[in-house]
């Protein structure tokens, strides 16, 4: 069919600075250990993620000090926007396609917060046409790799041949916080990295693979598992505990449910690209898909490479997977506040 729509490239970009996990590790005692009488048995958490080391928005030292919402802001206009700049840059360039013929860019972000948007920043210096469509989004969390490559689905498959750019970017190292001696703060220093990642999408013509379809699960009753709490300072990490748990017990069928929709079962995935939220999550979604213990082998490395970096990990993810080979039929998932499960099925291009 001329109007499925297709993936036609994809980039990913990080900041320079990179923090080791060894080194988070001993910042982080020496920062909460005298002050927080859990963080000793917490301290395990730096081990068991799988995680080597993680990019960041800025250097170790900046995290020693206290900052506020002004420089955390400003932290992030300045890297989010290099970041965006890079990774629209390179999935542009990969697909052979100029700025000028970008008709919307889909821009999504839950870390920061910039008025004019992201991409409006960047409008003159990377090229975008003053007719360009805008939709930036807030708010979809780690979910928002999936989701919003779905919206930006939605925009490519009303008008075929139209270009559309969807950019994934997040800071979550920004929101680390020296006053909040709590478990999910602790957990959050040892998990959380900074990155992006763009695609570029149109339908009507040949690509890398066929977005065959999208859906969302949004389980009710589950608004306390993951978000921000907003305060004077900033934004302040909520994770619940029994996450692992409750994606082991509702997943699979809230999957099941999103490819019923699509005309699709579980059995018709060949593989899953998964959001490597922790190596906790992982398991559990391998035990919630019934996939063999470490079929999660891409999502692993990434996460070992770079961190949780919300949004774009699991673009991450399925740059590796597309260089490794595709099969016939993947699912792209992820999981995010609300709590809600997203996910695209993906179709190899002949």
């Amino acid at each position: 069919m001329t109007d499925t729509v297709k993936l036609l490239s994809l980039a990913v970009a990080t900041p320079d600075n990179i923090i080791l996990q060894t080194d988070a590790a001993e910042t982080a005692s020496r920062l909460f250990s005298d002050r927080f009488q859990d963080f000793k048995y917490l301290a395990r958490v730096f081990e068991s993620t799988g995680i080597r080391k993680r990019h960041v928005a800025r250097p170790l030292s900046w995290f020693e000090e206290p900052h506020g919402w002004e420089d955390r802001m400003a932290a992030y206009t300045e890297v989010a926007t290099e970041l965006f700049r890079r990774a629209a840059t390179g999935a542009l360039q990969r697909a052979g396609i100029e700025a000028h013929q970008v008709d919307c860019v889909v821009t999504v972000s839950s870390t920061g917060l910039a008025t004019p948007s992201l991409e409006a920043r960047l409008a003159g210096k990377m090229g975008f046409r003053c007719d360009i469509e805008r939709v930036p989004v807030f708010g979809l969390g780690c979910a928002a790799g999936v989701s919003g490559l779905a919206i930006a689905t939605k925009m490519a498959k009303s008008r075929p041949g139209a270009v559309v750019l969807f950019v994934a970017i997040e800071l979550c190292s920004l929101a680390f916080r020296l006053d909040e001696l709590t478990r999910p703060n602790i957990i959050a220093t040892a998990l959380f990295g900074d990155g992006g990642a763009a695609c570029v999408l149109r339908a009507g013509e040949s690509g890398v693979v066929e977005i065959e379809s999208t859906g969302e699960h949004l389980f009710p009753d589950s608004l306390g598992i993951m978000g921000w709490k907003i305060d004077d300072t900033g934004f302040g990490i909520i994770l619940e505990q029994s996450l692992p748990v409750f994606a082991e017990t509702h997943l699979r069928s809230a999957v099941a449910g999103i490819l019923d929709r699509a005309g699709l079962s579980l059995s018709d995935i060949d593989r899953f690209i998964c959001h490597p939220g922790g190596a906790k999550v992982l398991a559990a979604l391998e035990s919630a898909l019934h996939l063999d213990e470490g079929s999660l082998d891409i999502e692993r490395e990434v996460i070992a490479d770079y961190g949780n970096m919300s949004s774009p990990t699991v673009l991450f993810v399925l740059e590796r997977a597309i260089a490794a080979g595709l099969p016939r039929r993947s699912a792209l998932l992820a999981l995010g506040p609300g709590f809600s499960a997203s996910c695209i099925t993906l179709k190899r291009v002949a």
